[in-house]
């Protein structure tokens, strides 16, 4: 029996039924790579193969994406509709729902109930789509030049560019509800799966492509991170997610829309009654295993922070650690190098914080191979602590004092600010802040989100412009 090697130590079996091999979808079909990477579960085991097209192909792509028609926007609309059932229910690349799910949870660590929720997710915003481009566009434009209302002068909503680069991450499935939203405006989509978890955007492109949408519209380009770079110089533009230090490589680039650390936070004042709101905010911080970029990294208090503190350390703390296969399992299960080197990360950066739950680990091992990543709490001293805006991928949270005198500085460059008062004021200061991209007030956490309200404002925001436009004289034809 033939095998496929990728390294002195690392082989797979070329005939096993375990190895699923992710290849591109190019403009005229599948295409696999001279080059692969191999596929792992969190025990190490190498489970398939990913192809890593190069720069050439590349380029030939997008070009080739720019020379094929827009679609109407009802076909569009109509293809993401009919892609959010078969991403559901489908068979698609080879694996029914229920074995896509359970092959990303086995390499991802992500829970299997998360990863289901996230393809919910997914499918909503598919079915969406067409409201959100309508709450996205300016109130005074149209969406097409024949509308009767640009008769007399009005705002043309359309496209900056053509083709749109997607670099995605594979911390959840749930990253993958931002892009469509572009095949929606009428864009051509050229997406980099995430080595780590590729099978959301395979199933996402089949889904969309086995719906209608055109090859030439949609490519999925699983690449290097070297070749990665000549996706984004070949497109328009490009939404790019990652650390600290991506969002800092692109930050220059107009053309890149980074989707970086969200350090979002809860405050709450001293006239709210904390016990009755400590599950909307242990929820906020623990939602999807603590991954996303919306769960709640800080908490400030109006007053003693430390008995909130350790309130949430007791519920954070009860959450059991589960294999990622198990129903109930909440928490993110990484490989145990991987964990170990993210334990170490937290006691480096934690300093002076005082630790109420993870202070010794964050680590506990499976006995079926990886680690759960256990939540941590940490108390700080100050509103200005540096520990405020460390943000890990897991239930990871800093709880500090707050008080009315430090003002909205303290809950500055936040994606999400859940803001736990009464005092308008307060409010009003937290929403002309411009650091602040969201702001929820009152019981909701930090990871509430619904289709056709923006994440890190709308899509369409970045992608699309008006133009004036008005029609005078005669009737056009075709």
């Amino acid at each position: 029996m033939s095998s496929e090697s990728f390294g002195p130590d690392i082989t797979i079996d070329a005939l096993s039924v375990d190895a699923l091999s992710v290849d591109a979808l190019g403009v005229d079909g599948p295409y696999r790579s001279r080059e692969r990477a191999p596929l792992t579960a969190l025990d190490g085991s190498v489970i398939g193969a990913i192809s890593q097209v190069p720069s050439l192909y590349v380029r030939r792509a997008i070009a080739a994406m720019r020379a094929t028609p827009v679609p109407p926007a009802a076909q569009r609309f109509a293809a993401l509709a009919k892609a959010a059932e078969l991403f559901e229910s489908a068979r698609l690349a080879g694996l029914g729902p229920d074995e896509y799910a359970a092959l990303t949870s086995r390499a991802s660590g992500v829970p299997l109930a998360v990863v289901r929720t996230s393809a919910a997710w997914i499918a909503d915003v598919l079915r969406s789509a067409p409201r959100t481009v309508e709450l996205s566009m300016p109130r005074g434009a149209v969406a097409d030049w024949r509308d009767k209302a640009a008769a007399g002068g009005f705002g043309l909503w359309t496209r900056r560019g053509d083709v749109f680069a997607v670099h995605a991450a594979g911390n959840t499935p749930a990253v993958h509800g931002l892009w469509p939203e572009a095949l929606a405006l009428g864009y051509k989509v050229a997406l980099r799966p995430s080595t780590k978890e590729p099978y959301t955007a395979l199933r996402l492109v089949s889904a969309l492509r086995e719906a209608g949408v055109p090859g030439g519209s949609l490519t999925l380009l699983p690449t290097s991170h070297a070749v990665s770079d000549v996706i984004i110089a070949e497109s328009d533009y490009a939404i790019v997610y990652g650390g600290a230090d991506v969002v800092a490589r692109h930050a220059a680039n107009p053309r890149v829309l980074t989707q970086g650390p969200g350090r979002s936070k809860i405050l709450v004042t001293s006239e709210v009654d904390w016990t009755e709101k400590i599950d909307i905010i242990a929820d906020s911080v623990s939602h999807l295993g603590g991954t996303a970029c919306t769960c709640a990294t800080a908490v400030l208090v109006e007053g003693d922070p430390e008995p909130l503190a350790a309130a949430l350390a007791e519920r954070l703390g009860a959450i059991p650690s589960r294999p990622t296969d198990d129903p109930t399992a909440i928490l993110t299960v990484a490989a145990r190098p991987a964990a170990d080197e993210i334990d170490r990360y937290l006691h480096t950066v934690a300093g002076s914080a005082r630790p109420l739950l993870g202070g010794e680990t964050i680590v506990d091992e499976l006995p079926g191979g990886g680690a759960v990543l256990r939540p941590a709490v940490h108390v700080v001293d100050s509103p200005r602590a540096p520990q405020l805006g460390v943000e890990l991928g897991f239930p990871c949270v800093w709880v500090g004092p707050w008080q009315a005198a430090d003002g909205v500085a303290p809950l500055r460059d936040s994606l999400v600010v859940t803001a736990m008062t009464s005092r308008a004021e307060l409010v009003d200061a937290l929403a002309d802040e411009p650091s602040i991209t969201n702001l929820y007030v009152g019981d909701a956490p930090t990871t509430w989100l619904r289709p056709g309200v923006p994440h890190d404002g709308f899509l369409g925001e970045f992608l699309m412009r008006t133009k004036g436009t008005i029609r005078v004289g005669r009737r056009l034809t075709g």
